[in-house]
């Protein structure tokens, strides 16, 4: 058999066949209805509930919120009780007034301890010769201590029971600084724990906190759950979570920042009734 039969059997054959399905209709495109689903859900969201601060907006970048942030509702700001502006008052003003000048100063030692102090002996060697250079306080939480030192006989105050990671800390704290305040000659405030020991002469130290103006306390970013994770919305307006740290709680304040601190209740009140912690941090 010739090729060309071959060839023109196979053009019959091929031009007989029946002609092929028509393709469905082109299926939807549901990637796409996805996703404009969720930039709809996303543009729903940010209408009810905008960002309190244009820096956190919900957006990726600043330049695609831009577009939006003229028709973005208006964040009010509540307002303030009589408490709030009473401490923001007293704040201004202690932080604007001079402070009366000493001429015997004196560093307020601040012991918050759950009882007994295991170093006295190191701390009498370490005070011995300043006598009228220092004070002491002792805050203990759980039991009344047992002095191994006369330095520290009769030196406790009023005590309460603390919980680690609850406010009653801060509670301690201040009573310690309360009582320490009373003598106008304290001038620094060191708060110590049972287990807190000198590691310089109290000459150097001294002189130290004495020659500054400026406090120290410990202050970190921690993002976990028991860092940041502890931040509530409803701190603000006055705490935003930029600006929100943790840090332990000891401490060494001048007596401007120590009278602060007592006379602030706008923060105090915030962190009391929204700096909230999960049971197992309690129980560390």
């Amino acid at each position: 058999m010739k090729a060309s039969q071959v060839w023109q059997r196979g053009s019959k054959d091929m031009t007989a066949m029946p002609p092929p399905r028509q393709r469905g209709a082109a299926k939807k495109p549901m990637w796409i209805i996805v996703l404009l689903s969720l930039v709809c859900v996303a543009l729903i969201g940010a209408y009810a509930y905008p960002p309190r601060r244009y820096s956190a907006c919900y957006f990726f970048a600043s330049s695609v919120c831009t577009p939006f942030k003229d028709w973005l509702p208006t964040v009010t700001r509540r307002e303030r009780t009589d408490e709030e502006i009473v401490s923001s008052v007293v704040m201004r003003d202690l932080l604007a007034m001079p402070m009366p000048v000493s001429k015997n100063p004196k560093i307020a030692l601040m012991f918050l301890t759950p009882g007994s102090l295991p170093f006295e002996k190191l701390w009498e060697k370490f005070l011995q010769g300043h006598e009228g250079r220092y004070s002491i306080y002792i805050h203990a939480s759980r039991e009344r201590p047992v002095h191994s030192s006369s330095l520290f006989v009769g030196r406790e105050i009023h005590s309460e029971k603390v919980v680690w990671g609850r406010i009653s800390m801060v509670d301690a704290e201040k009573r310690l600084l309360a009582n320490a305040l009373e003598d106008v000659d304290n001038q620094f405030f060191v708060l110590l724990s049972d287990s807190c020991v000198p590691l310089h002469t109290f000459d150097y130290i001294y002189n130290f906190l004495m020659g500054t103006n400026v406090s120290f306390i410990d202050c970190f970013l921690d993002p976990g759950p028991h860092g940041s994770g502890r931040y509530s919305v409803e701190m603000l307006p006055e705490i935003e979570q930029r600006d929100f740290r943790k840090g332990a709680q000891w401490f060494a304040v001048t007596r401007r920042h120590a009278l602060l601190i007592l006379a602030d209740h706008l923060y105090y009140n915030k962190f009391e009734l929204y700096c909230k912690v999960c049971s197992s941090f309690i129980d560390c």
